[in-house]
Formats: C-alpha cells, structure tokens, sequence
C-alpha cells in the first residue's frame, strides 16, 4: 500500500471511531436489530447452523435476551462482561469470533452494541 492510501485508510478509520464514540440513546429497533438481522440472523435463527450448534435465537429482542444453551448473551449495563460483545469484538476467542467465518464488525456496528448493552438492553 502507498503512503496516501495508508493515510487516507487511517483517516476513515479514525473518523469512523470519532463519530462511534459519540453514540447515546441506542434504540433497538432502530439500530441493534438492523446490525443483528444484516450479521447474526442468517445463521442464529431456527433451523439454521448457528441456531442448532448454540440455541441462539437473534431474529427477536426476547429470544436475543433468553440467551441460548450457554447461557445469557447479554447483561445490561455491563458490555464488557456481556458474552455478545465479546464475541463481536473477538476477545473471547479468534476461533469464536462473530459472525463465524466472515468479516468482523465494523467499529460503528461494534460500538452502537456496546453502548446499547451499557445503557441497559432496553427493548426500545
């Protein structure tokens, strides 16, 4: 890669992390829903892989919320601690991170997640 073309990435990136950092007042339907239906639902819904390997359900807030056969996904307030960001963010594991086997999340749909799981998950 030139030397423009390293800059001009670095520079999207960082533009990219400064408008994800002023993220508040996440709502559901319009922000986390669109992320998990374009990311997580075509493998996390009945009767696809993901569903039948995890029981997890992404195609709704109460089943997101249920969790699956490893238990909650989420723990509002806490995005940290929370096993769906850990996921979509690959520290829990490389070799488990989400969406399995495709590109990670941008920085934007990663951070809307995090701070909607840190305002508390509400089903808004």
């Amino acid at each position: 890669m030139h030397k423009k073309q390293v800059f001009m990435a670095a520079a999207v990136t960082g533009i990219a992390m400064l408008a994800a950092c002023s993220v508040k007042n996440v709502s559901y339907s319009k922000d986390v829903q669109p992320i998990l239906t374009r990311n997580c639902s075509e493998c996390h819904a009945p009767g696809k892989p993901g569903f039948v390997a995890s029981a997890l359900d992404t195609t709704r807030y109460d089943l997101l919320m249920k969790g699956g056969k490893f238990g909650s996904l989420i723990k509002p307030g806490d995005a940290f601690t929370s096993a769906l960001n850990m996921l979509v963010e690959g520290r829990a594991s490389p070799s488990i991170r989400m969406p399995h086997g495709k590109e990670k999340l941008g920085a934007a749909d990663i951070e809307m997640l995090k701070v909607w799981v840190n305002e508390g998950a509400k089903n808004n």
